[in-house]
């Protein structure tokens, strides 16, 4: 028994050193934050804010302080080198600002096209940001899309959209989806986007595509929030990205789903963007198919 006494002693040793440790979070600089995209066949679309810190109680006025204004983008396409221009839109009581082409001058206007590469320099305070994104070749698509009964569910009106898809030769294959449940809602990306080709290379596979999140609102952690439901006319918009789009959403839902979760690894976001921003510019090459659920 007396072999213990050491072990105890030290134990007791430490606990009458407890003491209460006041930690001070560092509060650091802000850092530009750039959500850019461009998609087949549609304008820029460039969302400039700054970083606010981890701890800030974060209010309405806040976040409309956090936008970027009076920016200096350019986008050149390889033929033409166009200033983006800045524009706001309301939403209730909310205002928000991006950047995308001048309607006042079209002629030289950026518009998305499969194949090209899109280089975007931002000048903000004098310091100028780059980073570019191309728009692949649409090479992995839907073939068909079906809908059935949920599986092994009670309620007769739930559903789920099934796609059936075909992976070309070659590794390096990377898509990101959006779901729409009905025409004019907004497309909404899965809870796990992005996809690469790892196993499934030159494949055709089945595979149920679930619903859109909103990640503005809270979320349901259950089974139900990936169905579809009777009534509804369910649009696929299934995108073919490049690695570093991949490689920015890959790491960013990561980030995202393990949020508070004290045993996840460690996580770098993975952006695209120079000089320390953050944030990332992806290219969309598009394709969209729609099923409709009878009631």
């Amino acid at each position: 028994m007396k072999k213990w006494v050491p072990l105890f002693c030290l134990i007791a040793t430490f606990i009458s050193c407890e003491k209460d440790i006041d930690f001070q979070p560092d509060s650091q600089a802000p850092k530009l934050v750039v959500d850019a995209q461009i998609e087949t066949g549609q304008a820029p679309i460039v969302v400039l804010t700054h970083s606010l810190n981890y701890f800030s109680a974060i209010d309405p006025s806040m976040l409309a302080g956090s936008f970027v204004h009076a920016a200096k983008i350019v986008m050149m396409d390889g033929t033409n080198t166009y200033q983006l221009k800045e524009y706001s839109y309301s939403s209730g009581a909310n205002t928000f600002y991006f950047y995308s082409n001048d309607i006042a001058s079209p002629a030289t206007a950026i518009i998305g096209q499969n194949g090209k590469k899109y280089d975007m320099s931002i000048v903000v305070d004098g310091v100028t940001y780059a980073s570019s994104t191309n728009i692949p070749l649409l090479l992995k698509k839907i073939d068909s899309i079906w809908w059935k009964k949920a599986p092994n569910n009670a309620d007769t009106t739930t559903s789920i959209v099934m796609a059936r898809v075909t992976d070309p030769p070659g590794f390096g294959n990377y898509i990101r989806y959006f779901t729409r449940n009905r025409n004019g809602n907004p497309f909404l990306p899965g809870d796990k986007s992005v996809f690469d080709d790892q196993v499934i290379d030159s494949k055709t596979y089945d595979i149920p595509v679930d619903q859109g999140v909103d990640r503005t609102k809270p979320s349901i952690s259950n089974d139900s929030s990936s169905y579809f439901y009777r009534g509804d006319t369910v649009t696929i918009k299934f995108c073919n990205i490049d690695k570093a789009s991949y490689d920015f959403w890959n790491t960013w839902e990561f980030a995202y789903q393990s949020i508070g979760n004290p045993f996840s690894s460690p996580n770098k976001v993975i952006g695209n963007i120079s000089n320390n921003a953050l944030g990332a510019f992806c290219g969309y090459a598009t394709q969209f198919k729609t099923v409709i659920i009878p009631k």
